[in-house]
């Protein structure tokens, strides 16, 4: 069975628990949530920065970090992620949602994956 790595970098933080429900109902399984912050976060709290990013803080005040959430799944499980997120986001690509990419997982040791 082949496997991927979906990474998933969550703007909208407020959806984490409603996203991690929706998980559950679909039998989505083996999700690990870090906090995170990208660059234009970082750099936006450097003084001499502060300025340039000053009109992105006045759009969007409450996105100051994001929630990355790491999950091992079936190839075919992938389209199920990927509806999940998009229903409960409203949809990746409306600006600032968020992103989601996967990656081939070569080997998988400790983690059982369950196909239903």
């Amino acid at each position: 069975m082949k496997m991927k790595l979906v990474v998933i970098v969550l703007n909208k933080t407020e959806c984490l628990e409603e996203l991690l429900e929706e998980f559950a109902k679909r039998n989505l399984q083996g999700a690990t949530i870090l906090d995170s912050r990208g660059m234009m976060q970082e750099l936006s709290d450097e003084p001499e920065m502060e300025f340039m990013f000053s009109l992105r803080h006045m759009l969007n005040p409450r996105h100051r970090e994001n929630r990355t959430i790491f999950m091992a799944a079936s190839e075919s499980k992938v389209p199920v992620i990927i509806e999940a997120v998009n229903k409960v986001t409203g949809g990746l690509e409306r600006g600032d949602t968020g992103i989601l990419f996967t990656l081939p997982i070569d080997s998988l040791i400790g983690f059982e994956v369950k196909e239903t």
